[in-house]
């Protein structure tokens, strides 16, 4: 290649290397707003043959959005899932609360297991659902935790379909997350899990179901 034409591709390669840093200076917040946003999978409801709460939120918007799930009759139960709190399911204590707020008892059951983790959970969960013959669940969780547990339950649960219905949570933001303390811990924390679970967690899991491991 002569020196003119090296120097015109350079000078090309140049201005394009300009053009897209301008681009990612000028789109950097519309960039991060889309993967805080990704962490929040809404579905729209459909019928389902179970509500599944997920526990950590025993008193709140979670426990609240299942209530409103199963009274529009999305489906003939909500089960509280979640490990004991001072003593007691924290499932007992959502079923209590709702009850003072007009529901009806019989709309809710609860799920007792020792679950730490989102993985625990699913795997405590798998052999209920089993039991139950569910195949459709609308999933409740909390908005920023949502696409984790989703991919978490879809994984660690096979043959059930999970559709995502996030419940709000004040202390993530999606827009502008970068700004606030609060939400960018659950930012970084959501995504570490995620990319833990799909890239280490899920297939040593699989790796020793293969092998006769314990399921």
């Amino acid at each position: 290649m002569s020196k003119p034409a090296s120097r015109r591709w350079a000078g090309f390669l140049t201005v394009c290397f300009i053009l897209l840093c301008a681009i990612v200076a000028v789109r950097w917040q519309a960039t991060l707003t889309f993967l805080g946003g990704f962490l929040v999978d809404s579905q729209p409801p459909q019928q389902a043959d179970l509500i599944v709460v997920l526990g950590g939120d025993f008193w709140g918007p979670r426990v609240l959005t299942g209530a409103e799930l199963v009274r529009d009759r999305y489906a003939p139960v909500a089960l509280f899932s979640g490990p004991p709190y001072q003593g007691r399911p924290q499932g007992e204590l959502s079923v209590e609360f709702l009850v003072k707020k007009g529901y009806p008892k019989e709309l809710f059951q609860v799920f007792a297991n020792n679950a730490r983790s989102t993985i625990a959970e699913a795997n405590a969960l798998r052999g209920e659902l089993a039991r139950r013959h569910v195949r459709r669940v609308l999933l409740v969780t909390s908005s920023y935790h949502s696409r984790r547990a989703a991919i978490v339950l879809t994984l660690y649960c096979p043959g059930v379909r999970f559709i995502s219905i996030p419940a709000y949570d004040p202390h993530y933001h999606v827009a502008k997350w970068w700004s606030d303390a609060n939400s960018r811990a659950l930012f970084f924390s959501e995504w570490t899990k995620i990319l833990g679970t799909v890239l280490v967690a899920y297939p040593t899991h699989f790796v020793s179901r293969l092998f006769g491991g314990p399921h």
